[in-house]
């Protein structure tokens, strides 16, 4: 070979990318771009790839999890509380009635009246009903004062009397009147409330979509981070790349986790509804009120768990970039 003779540039040999052409040849120097490399560019598309898929997943998971667990907690404390406390005024309006027509008054009356007061007034005081509600639960709070006085005048004049009779007719009509009875509005409001539980308890076709994208984005992004990998290994001979491997892990774990939790809560949500679907009345609503408690415990501690999803998302995307950005950056080309 003769001095002054570049073997390459007459065609004798072929030119080389080094890095990024996957056949083992040197690395070229930062800057330096050879003809019909495709690295910087394939680098691109996975960058974006990564980051758009990470953000669309945490999205997505974010607003499933949310469209569970953000009932959990209104159940907890205001829907189901409330199913118990009007079942509970209406066992004890019932048991009240049959000691109305007792000669002399009863302390039992009074103690189930008392529950019954008791049981509204804590149905109110959640607010769940809104100005509605409300104005209904005061209305039967009334009511029942007017019950009681009317159960008072029967029971202070003789037996079989004329106007003890009238005195009793006039508290049934108060407390049972199909039109406007005490009975009736409770049992308006109770259905109400059972709606809200049923609400607040289903897993509807926009639950199930959502968490059906959300799975096919967490595979998408798994296979992405994948792909990646295999990538890297082939143009940089890198067996491993910790960004991606670490983001990966993180994407698993806390996929597990939002996945277990969503499980539990979603399967003491409907423990709860079948529960509370049908009237208790004497111990049950005791039974009733423990079992709830327990299938709902811990609900509001895996619904704080959201916030998380968006910190783990953005530390995937984190990692995703901290993974890329060294081969990124030696693939950066300045114009001349």
């Amino acid at each position: 070979m003769s001095a002054g003779t570049d073997p390459v540039r007459d065609g004798r040999l072929p030119a080389t990318d080094g890095i990024g052409d996957g056949d083992g040849g040197g690395r070229r120097a930062p800057g330096e771009r050879a003809g019909g490399s495709t690295t910087a560019h394939d680098l691109a598309v996975r960058h974006r790839l990564l980051l758009a898929l990470s953000a669309l997943l945490t999205l997505s998971l974010f607003l499933s999890y949310e469209g569970v667990h953000g009932d959990a907690d209104p159940l907890r404390t205001s829907s189901a509380p409330a199913v118990l406390s009007l079942d509970t005024a209406l066992y004890a309006l019932g048991q009240a009635e049959a000691d109305a027509g007792a000669a002399t008054p009863t302390s039992d009356f009074q103690k189930q009246i008392s529950v019954a007061a008791q049981s509204v007034a804590a149905v109110a005081g959640d607010d769940a009903g809104g100005p509605s509600g409300r104005q209904a639960l005061q209305t039967v709070a009334a009511l029942i004062t007017v019950y009681v006085v009317e159960v008072q005048q029967a029971q202070r004049q003789p037996a079989g009397s004329v106007l003890r009779e009238a005195y009793l007719s006039y508290a049934t009509s108060v407390l049972a009147d199909p039109g406007s009875g005490i009975l009736p509005r409770l049992k308006a409001l109770q259905a109400q409330r059972r709606a809200a539980v049923h609400r607040q308890t289903s897993f509807g076709p926009l639950l199930w979509c959502g968490w059906a994208a959300t799975l096919l984005l967490a595979l998408a992004l798994v296979c992405c981070l994948l792909e990646t990998q295999l990538f890297l290994r082939r143009r940089f001979r890198r067996r491993y790349n910790r960004g991606l491997l670490a983001a990966g892990a993180l994407l698993a774990a806390g996929l597990a986790v939002t996945l277990l939790f969503t499980v539990w809560t979603h399967a003491g949500m409907t423990d709860t509804r079948r529960l509370l679907d049908r009237p208790l009345s004497g111990r049950e609503l005791n039974h009733a009120g423990r079992a709830t408690a327990a299938y709902l415990a811990d609900t509001g501690l895996r619904a704080a768990a959201a916030g998380w999803i968006l910190i783990g998302g953005i530390l995937v995307m984190a990692l995703a970039e901290a993974g890329l950005r060294r081969h990124i950056d030696e693939y950066r080309f300045r114009p001349r």
